[in-house]
């Protein structure tokens, strides 16, 4: 096969940019000289830094379903199966790599990749997320539907593996231990009555089958122009065709779909049915206690492929979720349809509550439409559209959600307009209710400790957790913002107390004192330096005098002279001479 020389390429992609585009579009020749060929050895491997965070992984399994209870509602045994083999996943690649990147995975070992069943709105997409979230790693989601076998109208499925690389900043080498989730995978079941070749069922899983376990994809896809053009520049400055591509034997896969109709298949092979009064006939409603028993000949027989089911060694089951499941989860401060909505009226001056009693109905009107979680929103955007349609244009910035309102919202908004009273009415009523929730918020902490205090080394005492729950509740963001908030406040800190420190006198803000300056509730990292700075140049003349003294090094600040800097520094200065 002869290879392209350089002009040879520029015309070629000049010839489909001009096809495509009408001329609008030209490649101008910057007549670099290629560099000096590289010859690459055989065995070459991308070099992964030793301080990537995905060797350094120290996440324990039980520290992973902790994250998760914050967040999800129920799902024991699925957040147990995911925390477990996601962490051993990545604490397994974490050992090869200390131990100078040995693969230690035999012949007939597979990799753990997960399979979620369970109805819609349980929380399987919001899991991995969450997962992907807390572990920092390269995260793609997509839909098994869009797919199709390589060759066939439809999107190539190795784009996931691509769309990584694109994810990780087109980083090759994190991108091979990202995550890849795949979404309504049941819709890719072999129908069993159709004859012939199925590009959108059977194909899309035999294209799945190689990236599942182990495959090179090449990042240069011939259809892609922009390829094609960093294929040209790298050609014009490197002298030789450049071969990118990401190896998948580390990515871990999870797919999910509601299965309908695989509990059918399961009760059918594990029930009995028989005439008389000894008959046992199973019931003919989705009940996960069948879902639970699935094995791999169940999923067969449901239309996938063998090859297809044993890449996908590990099957966790979601419970559907209750009325009451539903009402525990607008209860939580994470949650993020309550929190959502706060931040909508918010954006027009409104505080926005809600009575328990108005999320006991919501719960109510939700679990009748039988879409799990996603009923909620649904729900709450009916109730509350007609308040956020009429209140930014009237006086008051206070409302509290009655259940009254959940029941008849255009009613209780006409009562509301019509009744001056209301709007000093609902002030009360929510300041009542803040104090309940802040309430909640606290304990809320309280029991969770915070985690990613804990993984950013930053302290979680008990007033930096009354501070973390009042910023939840004044700027409605859940437990996560809120520690990166602070965190990222804390180390802002940290560093104010280098720039201010010289060669004389150290400087260092006690905890005590950096809770004093959380409570101010700064807005962001230049006001903390600000504070810092104002409180240091208050204390400047008094410095100066203690670096007079050779037996003082380091200054500490306390709360105290966060407070009143000119009394801290006076009383310090007083005490340190007359000693």
């Amino acid at each position: 096969m002869n290879i392209p020389n350089q002009k040879e390429l520029e015309q070629e992609i000049g010839d489909y940019l001009s096809r495509k585009y009408g001329g609008q579009v030209k490649i101008i020749s910057a007549g670099l000289i290629p560099e000096p060929v590289k010859v690459e050895k055989p065995g070459d491997e991308t070099v992964v830094p030793a301080d990537d965070p995905v060797f350094n992984f120290r996440l324990r399994p039980e520290e992973l379903i902790g994250y998760l209870d914050e967040y999800v509602i129920r799902q024991d045994e699925a957040k147990a199966v995911l925390a477990t083999k996601i962490c051993t996943h990545f604490n397994r690649i974490g050992y090869a790599m200390q131990h100078g990147g040995l693969d230690r995975r035999g012949v007939g070992q597979v990799k753990g990749n997960v399979l979620l069943i369970g109805p819609t709105g349980v929380g399987k997409t919001f899991l991995i997320k969450l997962i992907a979230r807390k572990l920092g790693v390269p995260f793609v989601k997509g839909d098994a539907t869009k797919f199709s076998e390589t060759g066939y109208v439809g999107g190539d499925v190795e784009d996931l593996v691509r769309d990584l690389v694109r994810q990780a900043d087109g980083d090759i080498a994190k991108a091979q231990y990202g995550i890849i989730y795949l979404d309504e995978i049941d819709k890719i079941a072999a129908s069993p009555n159709r004859i012939g070749h199925d590009v959108s069922r059977s194909g899309v899983q035999r294209a799945l089958l190689k990236p599942m376990e182990e495959t090179e994809v090449d990042l240069k896809v011939g259809h892609d122009p922009v390829s094609q053009l960093e294929a040209v520049e790298y050609y014009r400055t490197h002298g030789k065709r450049e071969k990118k591509t990401v190896n998948t034997k580390n990515i871990l896969f999870i797919m999910s779909g509601a299965f309908t109709g695989l509990e059918e298949i399961v009760r059918k092979r594990t029930g009995r049915q028989s005439i008389g009064f000894e008959s046992t006939v199973g019931s003919r409603q989705a009940d996960t206690r069948y879902l639970k028993q699935t094995r791999a000949e169940d999923l067969i027989e449901f239309g996938f492929e063998s090859e297809f089911v044993g890449r996908l060694p590990v099957v966790a089951v979601l419970d559907e979720l209750s009325e009451d499941d539903l009402y525990q989860v607008l209860l939580n401060p994470n949650n993020g349809v309550v929190l959502g909505k706060k931040q909508d009226f918010r954006a027009y001056g409104i505080k926005l509550a809600f009575e328990d009693a108005a999320l006991r109905e919501v719960a109510v009107l939700a679990a009748r439409e039988r879409t799990g979680a996603r009923g909620l929103l649904s729900v709450m955007e009916k109730v509350m559209l007609p308040f956020e349609k009429s209140l930014p244009s009237r006086e008051g910035n206070f409302l509290v959600v009655s259940r009254a309102m959940v029941l008849a919202p255009q009613v209780e908004l006409e009562k509301f307009l019509a009744d001056p009273e209301q709007l000093q009415t609902h002030r009360e009523r929510y300041q009542v209710k803040a104090g309940e929730e802040l309430a909640r918020l606290e304990e809320f902490f309280k029991l969770s400790g915070a985690d990613c205090f804990r993984r950013r080394e930053v302290s979680g005492s008990p007033e930096r957790l009354r501070i973390l729950a009042r910023l939840c509740q004044n700027e409605n963001l859940d437990s996560h913002e809120g520690c990166e908030f602070i965190c990222e406040l804390v180390g802002q800190i940290w560093e104010s107390e280098g720039e201010l420190s010289n060669d004389e006198i150290l400087i260092s803000f006690t905890e005590a004192a950096i809770d004093r300056i959380l409570s101010r509730f700064p807005r962001n990292r230049k006001a903390v330096r600000a504070i810092c700075e104002q409180v240091v140049k208050s204390c400047d003349y008094g410095l100066r005098l203690l670096a007079q003294k050779k037996d003082i090094h380091k200054i500490e600040i306390t709360a105290e002279a966060i407070d009143n800097p000119e009394k801290f520094i006076n009383e310090l200065v007083e005490k340190s001479f007359l000693v």
